[in-house]
């Protein structure tokens, strides 16, 4: 009779290490405080195994040790327990459609500004989910985690990155590129995705790793190329990185220098400014040949939820010259607000089209009509105006909770900042009131609620529809 060993758990070597492999298992058994490290779990089966065979009858060799990588201290099966949500737009279904299948667009960035969004979400240590949205639209697992880094129109995961990037070798790498580990036979099991920050020393051994993992976005130094399958993670170059800009990551001794970055493609040669001709998600009215002296439509990617760009700040600029200054009560700027979505919207009423024509959204020919001065203006656009403000639980103006959360940039938090001045709570604030959601507004609005009597969770610091409706009384 075979005769099976116990559960040695309580054996378990106790461990706060927070390689995703111990995070699982903290969190699958929540009553055990024990580690259970990939390395030692191993150990245990190993050990189970050769007391079967010895129950059995049968010879025993000694205790093999459990099989160690080649780079010191590094776990052996130390898989990442990343499993990702499939290719979707930004802020998940309810966004605007992925690109129709065609030549991927790659929007322009630096080096620079890879790390600094990827740094952003460190710090903000954005909880990993499959399923879940972070404020700027991106899915908060791996890939969402490389989309948003690399500034790209959708979120995408392990299977479709490499589409955006171009394979480079190990000593090629750079601050800004990427580590692509793509498993095709089930991509739940392995499959992961980091940004790579700099070698942390001459060696080229260790490297500074940005990435999505479970419990939270992270920044680590991490052996290459990762502490699993390591001979199978790629490094890859974004395709469209366009000036390499200084920059030291803490311990490489390594900068980058201001040359222009190059990237050599398959079979086609990157175009920084050739116009944008992907098919518009949303249909418009046939689009006549733009004559020369038009600038080019930069393409549906620069619009839209997320965008931060030169193109919406002429788009602004445009739309408020053709009677939609209303719409905005500051600006116009560069970063894409509900004003832009609105002042577009009422342009496009405007040319007399409605439904998928008229979403917000600037197609070909609104950009064309708008760039070369044609077309009608939005009726009545004499002068600035407070636009109409939504009602939400009932109270007239409250936009809702979202419009107040980290990351929030808009003009609700603007005015809310004022009325808290206007009230007397503004205190906190050094500069401003501005869009950007901040730490003040906060602290501000949580001293406007305990002066209303309120404590614990009331007092969060978070308007609601009876705070708003109570500030703007």
């Amino acid at each position: 009779m075979e005769t099976r060993t116990p559960v040695f758990e309580e054996f378990d070597p106790a461990s706060d290490c927070d390689c995703p492999g111990c995070v699982h298992w903290r969190r699958v058994l929540p009553h055990s405080t024990a580690g259970r490290h990939p390395a030692a779990h191993r150990a245990l089966i190993l050990a189970a195994a050769a007391s079967t065979t010895l129950a059995v009858g049968h010879t025993a060799p000694a205790l093999a040790a459990p099989h160690i990588t080649e780079r010191p201290g590094v776990p052996a099966g130390d898989d990442p327990a990343t499993p990702q949500g499939a290719r979707a737009p930004l802020h998940g279904p309810g966004g605007q459609p992925v690109s129709p299948v065609g030549p991927v667009k790659t929007p322009e960035t630096t080096r620079a500004e890879i790390i600094t969004r990827a740094k952003k979400w460190v710090a903000a240590k954005v909880p990993y989910s499959m399923s879940k949205y972070w404020s700027d639209g991106y899915r908060q697992d791996c890939s969402g985690f490389v989309s948003m880094a690399w500034n790209l129109p959708g979120n995408e995961w392990t299977g479709s990155l490499h589409e955006y990037g171009v394979r480079i070798t190990k000593k090629d790498l750079q601050p800004g590129d990427i580590l692509l580990f793509h498993n095709p036979a089930n991509p739940e099991k392995g499959s992961h995705v980091v940004i790579f920050g700099g070698w942390t020393d001459h060696t080229h051994t260790y490297y500074v790793a940005y990435e999505s993992t479970p419990p939270h976005a992270r920044r680590k130094n991490t052996p290459y190329a990762y502490s699993s399958h390591s001979d199978r993670y790629v490094p890859y170059r974004y395709k469209g990185l366009k000036t390499a800009t200084t920059e030291t990551e803490p311990g490489t001794g390594k900068q980058e220098t201001g040359k222009q970055e190059t990237t050599k493609q398959d079979s086609t040669k990157q175009d920084s400014t050739k116009q944008d001709t992907t098919k518009p998600t949303t249909p418009e009215p046939a689009t006549p040949g733009a004559p020369p002296s038009a600038t080019a439509y930069p393409g549906r990617a620069y619009f839209g939820p997320g965008a931060n760009n030169k193109h919406v700040d002429r788009l602004g600029r445009l739309l408020v010259e053709r009677g939609a200054g209303r719409y905005y009560t500051s600006g116009p700027g560069s970063r894409w607000t509900d004003a832009d979505r609105r002042a577009t919207q009422a342009f496009q009423q405007a040319q007399g089209w409605q439904g998928q024509d008229a979403v917000g959204l600037p197609g070909p020919q609104t950009w064309l009509l708008l760039v070369t001065g044609k077309g009608r203006d939005v009726p009545g656009g004499a002068g600035r105006a407070q636009p109409a403000q939504p009602a939400s639980h009932g109270v007239p103006g409250y936009p809702g909770r979202a419009m107040f959360r980290p990351g929030a940039d808009n003009e609700y938090v603007t005015r809310l900042g004022r009325q808290l001045v206007k009230k007397g709570f503004g205190k906190h604030y050094k500069t401003g009131p501005g869009p950007r959601w901040g730490e003040a507004d906060r602290r501000g609005v949580e001293a406007f609620q305990r002066a209303q009597g309120w404590r614990g969770g009331a007092a969060d610091g978070l308007p609601g529809p009876e705070t708003w409706r109570r500030l703007f009384s």
